[in-house]
C-alpha cells in the first residue's frame, strides 16, 4: 500500500514535465513558480489550522527547517525546472532526474556514515539504464556523447538540491501531520519567490496558462508533494528516490496518449527496465534504512 504514494507522486510530476514543456510558450518562470505556490498555499489554509494550533510546539522550534525544505523542493528545483525547459530538451530533461536516486544514495550514504547496499545501486542503475533506452530511443552511445548545455546545468543543480530535500526529509523526521509540513513548505516557497515575481516582467493570463498554473498549483505542489512526503516517512530516502526513475515514463507514456507519438520499442524495453530496477531492490534488499536505525541507535548512546 505504501508504494502507492511515491507512484502517484511520479505520475503527477511526470504529466507536470509536459506542463512544464509547454508554460515555457505560455507564462514565464518566475510567474508560473510564484503563482502555483501562491495558490497552493491559499488552498491549503483552511485545512492546516487546527492541525498547526495542535503541533504549534513542534513547529515553531523547525521553521528553519521546514523553510530549507521549501527552498530546496519548492523553489530549487520547480524553478530551475522551468528555467530549463527554455534552453534544454525534454529528453535531457528526464535523463538528468533520472540521476536523483544515485545522488540520494550518495547522500544518505555520507549523512549516515554507511555504505550503500549493493542492490540498492545495481538497482538505481538498472532504472537509469532503462530511463535512457526510452529517451534516447535506444541510441544510448549518441546520447552520453552530447554535452552539457546551459538547461542542462540547471536541471543538474535541481535535481541535486531535490536529492537533498529528500535525505533531509527522513533524516530531520519533524512530527507532525504532511499537510502541516507541506503548507509550511508552501508559505517558504511563497515568501521567497515574492520580490523575484514582484519585479520580473508580468504576462496577462490567458485560458492556457491559467490551466497549466492550476495543474502546477494543485496537482504537483500539493497532492505530488504529499504523496511523496508519504512515501518517504513510509519507505525511506533510497528506496522512495527509486521511483523518480518513473517519471520519464510517465512523460512519455502521456505525450504517446495525448500527442499521438508512436509506442516505440525502446520506449517498452526501456520502462521496463526502469521498472525492474525498482522491484529489484523492492525483493532483494530489505535493509536499505538500516543506516537511519544505526544513526538513532548511536543517538541514544551519547
Amino acid at each position: 500500500m505504501n508504494y502507492i504514494f511515491p507512484f502517484l507522486a511520479a505520475l503527477l510530476w511526470g504529466a507536470n514535465t509536459v506542463v512544464t514543456k509547454e508554460a515555457s510558450g505560455h507564462i514565464s518562470p518566475n510567474e508560473i513558480s510564484f503563482l502555483r505556490w501562491l495558490i497552493a498555499t491559499i488552498v491549503l489554509t483552511p485545512f492546516v489550522f487546527q492541525p498547526l494550533r495542535i503541533h504549534a510546539s513542534v513547529v515553531k522550534p523547525n521553521l528553519g527547517k521546514f523553510f530549507l525544505l521549501g527552498l530546496l523542493g519548492g523553489v530549487t528545483f520547480q524553478c530551475l525546472a522551468y528555467y530549463a525547459a527554455n534552453f534544454t530538451t525534454a529528453l535531457n530533461m528526464g535523463i538528468i532526474q533520472a540521476l536523483m536516486p544515485l545522488m540520494a544514495i550518495f547522500l544518505t550514504s555520507v549523512m549516515f556514515r554507511s555504505m550503500p547496499d549493493l542492490t540498492t545501486i545495481l538497482g538505481a542503475l538498472i532504472s537509469l539504464t532503462g530511463v535512457m533506452v526510452v529517451l534516447s530511443n535506444g541510441q544510448i552511445s549518441h546520447l552520453l556523447s552530447k554535452g552539457l548545455n546551459t538547461g542542462d546545468g540547471m536541471m543538474l543543480l535541481g535535481v541535486f538540491a531535490m536529492a537533498i530535500y529528500n535525505v533531509l526529509l527522513k533524516r530531520w523526521h519533524i512530527n507532525v501531520p504532511l499537510i502541516v509540513s507541506l503548507y509550511l513548505q508552501a508559505v517558504a516557497a511563497t515568501v521567497i519567490l515574492l520580490p523575484i515575481y514582484l519585479f520580473s516582467q508580468k504576462h496577462a493570463l490567458t485560458l492556457i496558462s491559467t490551466g497549466l498554473v492550476l495543474y502546477s498549483a494543485i496537482a504537483a505542489s500539493i497532492l505530488a508533494p504529499l504523496a511523496w512526503m508519504a512515501g518517504s516517512q513510509a519507505l525511506g530516502p533510497s528506496r522512495v528516490s527509486l521511483f523518480f526513475n518513473m517519471i520519464p515514463i510517465f512523460t512519455t507514456v502521456i505525450a504517446v496518449i495525448l500527442l499521438s507519438e508512436p509506442l516505440s520499442t525502446a520506449m517498452l524495453l526501456g520502462g521496463g527496465l526502469t521498472l525492474a530496477g525498482v522491484i529489484f531492490v523492492e525483493i532483494t534488499s530489505r535493509s536499505l534504512d538500516k543506516p537511519d536505525e544505526n544513526f538513532e541507535k548511536n543517538q541514544h548512546k551519547k
